[in-house]
């Protein structure tokens, strides 16, 4: 006869499971927000290639929101899911798998699952309308409007719960946790913008220009979290393909806490400054220029490691962990080059955008695959095609931000799909080459998304059980 487990074993087990539960769905929820994203990103990349309004009739409005549900489900709720499962992982690596108010998460994941077709349907309603806004684009609709509260209160729920749980014990934290609380911190900083710019818009009626001061300053401070995020990929990814790390943790948690610490700038404005007025806006826009240090603190000290290694070794271009830290410092690094050249308003901003945010985007990708399925499904090895994978996403950002800073060197007006101007032939040729960086981006992102649903649908479980900190991100970087 069987022995019956002890009750305490049995309490542990059932934590770990709803534990791990818990962060397969937030990944789930980051991977269906990128196949959304995927389809009208193929589409509006077909859409802007020189010629094809004459192929065949596009709907009425359809760039415009499509480029909304593109946006949004890319950007926004992509990188917000990754934050919130890096945030969940760290709650309960924190407490030995057991958090206090572990209940949190479940509700937080709840409402970000509601607000999916809340954030979709409307773009296919007759009476909606996008605005093309910056940060957080809208589609004008109540429904709409529900889906992007819902969206911020259940991203907030695992964040309370990470900060609940880690207290005042800042300096007792491994680095990649510490992380998650500044990134906690900033997001909180960045609802109280959003806050502050509701009540200044409040009973005004929907408009690009009322949406892009309500998003404003909320919008700028989420850069910060997005740009956390990716540092922390570099560090943990770079640890991974070299076996040590790449940046000194002291230096990490200084370049980490900076931008904590910046972001709070964000709450003074909006404080101090009348809203909205063009002080308010300059000041939002110019705090984004202190990210610069932080990164390039850890850049420089990331680089420096990689020298090191490298007179001892050949650097491990098979490891799809190296290739994903490099690919992201080359676009991010050229997308922040391209807005030191801006001048004006045209495609050039938006290239500059495309090469930050690709930069994030890659590193995330990196993360997801080499880090964070390990630790919610078994895998005994990685894949060859993940390299592929970040390569074509990497390369195809790069070459579809090139394509766009080369256009709006030519006069190429931002926004705008093709047919609705004339471009020259530099414009159009740089267009072109967007269109096809694009499409190789597309392929790359198709089959990450691909892989992200084939491991999670898996019923195979992790090779982790009891507390989920002895799988801790600060021990050795979860090798596949």
């Amino acid at each position: 006869m069987t022995p019956a487990a002890h009750p305490s074993c049995q309490s542990e087990c059932r934590h770990t499971d709803a534990a791990l539960s818990e962060l397969r769905s937030w990944a789930l929820l980051g991977a269906l927000s990128l196949a959304v994203a995927g389809v009208f990103a193929l589409l509006l990349a077909i859409s802007r290639v020189p010629g094809i309004e004459r192929i065949g009739h596009w709907p009425l409005g359809f760039f415009s929101k499509g480029l909304v549900i593109h946006v949004v489900f890319s950007l926004v709720i992509w990188f917000l899911t990754v934050f919130a499962l890096l945030t969940s992982q760290a709650a309960y690596d924190i407490s030995g798998g057991k958090p206090k108010f572990m209940g949190l998460g479940r509700v937080g994941l709840s409402l970000v699952s509601m607000s999916f077709p809340m954030l979709f349907v409307p773009a296919f309603l007759n009476d909606s309308t996008a605005t093309l806004n910056n940060y957080v684009p809208v589609i004008i609709h109540p429904a709409y409007y529900a889906g992007l509260f819902l969206l911020a209160a259940g991203l907030l729920m695992p964040v309370l719960r990470l900060l609940a749980n880690a207290g005042l014990r800042l300096r007792r934290l491994d680095t990649v946790p510490y992380a998650m609380v500044m990134a906690g911190v900033v997001y909180c900083v960045a609802v109280g913008c959003f806050a502050s710019g509701l009540k200044g818009v409040w009973g005004e009626v929907p408009s690009r220009s009322m949406h892009e001061q309500l998003f404003w300053g909320g919008g700028h401070i989420l850069q910060f979290a997005y740009c956390i995020l990716m540092l922390t990929g570099w560090a943990i990814l770079g640890r991974q393909s070299l076996g040590k790390d790449i940046v000194d943790p002291d230096i990490f948690r200084l370049a980490i806490g900076l931008i904590g610490v910046f972001s709070a700038g964000g709450l003074l404005f909006c404080a101090f400054f009348k809203p909205f007025s063009p002080v308010y806006m300059e000041a939002f826009r110019r705090l984004q220029f202190v990210l610069a240090f932080p990164s390039l603190l850890i850049a420089g000290s990331g680089l420096y490691a990689v020298l090191q290694y490298r007179k001892s070794s050949a650097l491990p271009w098979r490891d799809p962990a190296f290739v994903a830290v490099a690919l992201s410092v080359l676009v991010f690094g050229a997308g922040g080059i391209m807005g030191l050249l801006i001048t004006g308003s045209d495609t050039r901003t938006p290239a500059h955008y495309h090469g930050v945010i690709g930069g994030v985007q890659v590193a995330c990708m990196g993360m997801m695959l080499m880090v964070c399925l390990p630790r919610l499904v078994a895998l005994p090895s990685a894949p060859p095609r993940l390299k592929l994978q970040l390569a074509l996403f990497g390369f195809g950002q790069l070459m579809a931000s090139v394509g766009l800073f080369m256009a709006g060197g030519y006069g190429a007006p931002r926004k705008t799909p093709s047919g609705s101007v004339s471009l020259t032939d530099g414009a159009a040729a740089g267009m072109a080459l967007h269109g096809i960086g694009a499409l190789f981006a597309v392929i790359g992102g198709i089959l990450f998304v691909a892989t992200m649903l084939q491991y999670l649908f898996r019923k195979t479980a992790a090779p982790v059980r009891g507390s989920l900190a002895a799988n801790s991100w600060s021990g050795e970087a979860g090798a596949t």
